[in-house]
């Protein structure tokens, strides 16, 4: 869909104190804050165990599944330079593409032994700014063996275990990401169950989160973006609860911006690379640019976490609520000293109305 000229990067700016970047996750997944911003722009303090009063049975919580691999890899090029390996895409059991650090970029053909010798991969080519791997060993059984989970470039501690554990929801299913889908990491099993017991309906979808996510847009007019490509998969079980949630006249609540970008794929196809499949199931390579003035076509409410300056996720927050509403939202936050992007706070948003 074609994003409107007039917007300007401008719009989507904000100064936020370092101080307010969470390093590491709550105590506990539910023991975040919850900013509540409701269909007319007005705020409500809360905490994430409040949730529940947000929700009433049978509206629909979409999550996604994606499963954050362990996608960092560090060693030397066979020639001696040191190059650090990010994951981006496993393509095939012994592929990849990955973006690679180094003093000097490495060629086709070149040999890159990684964690200490143990890992070796060959460059076979370049796709953009990505390069293509064939590893020796299974990719997945690899990068679970040798890699580090990759903590996204602002949380400036090295990954532990127990980022293992944290930076990854309690429902991850499908490996793929390399960056959680961080709204989701507020759910544990206990609220779950609140949220089932309440008649509260789930399903899921899957968008392969790429490093991409952490990229702010760097031209001046919006509409001259290129959005950056990730894989979703919609199962035909969640495009049928959807259906069936929308004919009750209830509520569809994406639990993450990426379930927003999977599901409003699924309903764009044509704008997204997607297909259907014989089973009723969408899937795809997505680069679906959501902006104000974007009709959404399943959405009505949205759980988040607060976004960078400048990135296309606040402008798809933007688009749900309104500019004007979100930058008020984001003043807010910093005025009362939220905590901000990945192991951060949440917000529960609703799709704005007039009054």
């Amino acid at each position: 869909m074609p994003v409107d000229p007039r917007l300007d990067i401008s719009q989507f700016d904000y100064v936020l104190p370092p101080e307010l970047i969470a390093q590491v996750p709550a105590v506990t997944r539910n023991a975040s804050r919850l900013l509540h911003v409701n269909a007319l722009g007005q705020r409500s303090d809360l905490q994430f165990n409040l949730l529940p009063s947000l929700l009433n049975a049978g509206d629909l919580l979409v999550f996604n599944n994606t499963k954050v691999i362990k996608a960092r890899l560090l060693g030397h090029k066979s020639t001696g330079g040191k190059v650090e390996v990010l994951i981006e895409r496993v393509t095939g059991p012994h592929t990849a593409w990955a973006h690679i650090r180094a003093s000097k970029s490495p060629k086709a053909g070149m040999l890159l032994l990684l964690a200490e010798g143990l890992v070796q991969a060959t460059v076979t080519g370049r796709h953009d700014a990505l390069f293509e791997l064939s590893f020796a060993e299974p990719v997945f059984e690899t990068l679970e063996k040798h890699g580090a989970t990759p903590l996204p470039p602002y949380i400036n501690l090295q990954p532990s275990a127990a980022d293992d554990a944290r930076y990854q929801t309690v429902y991850a299913k499908e490996p793929g990401a390399v960056a959680a889908p961080t709204a989701g990491l507020h759910f544990d099993e206990s609220s779950l169950a609140t949220l089932a017991d309440m008649g509260v309906h789930t399903a899921f979808v899957t968008l392969h989160v790429g490093a991409g996510t952490f990229q702010p847009v760097r031209v001046q007019k919006i509409s001259e973006h290129e959005m950056h490509a990730e894989r979703y998969h919609v199962p035909a079980e969640t495009l049928r609860k959807m259906a069936a949630t929308r004919a009750a006249g209830k509520r569809i609540i994406a639990v993450g911006t990426t379930s927003v970008r999977a599901l409003e794929s699924a309903a764009h196809p044509e704008l997204s690379n997607g297909h259907t499949n014989a089973d009723g199931s969408v899937e795809g390579d997505t680069t679906l640019f959501i902006t104000p003035g974007y009709t959404f076509s399943w959405i009505d409410a949205l759980v988040t976490n607060f976004h960078l300056p400048q990135s296309t996720l606040l402008m798809l927050v933007s688009a749900l609520s309104s500019v004007e509403n979100i930058q008020h939202a984001y003043a807010h936050a910093i005025n009362q000293k939220y905590r901000f992007f990945s192991y951060g706070d949440a917000m529960f948003i609703e799709a704005a109305r007039e009054l």
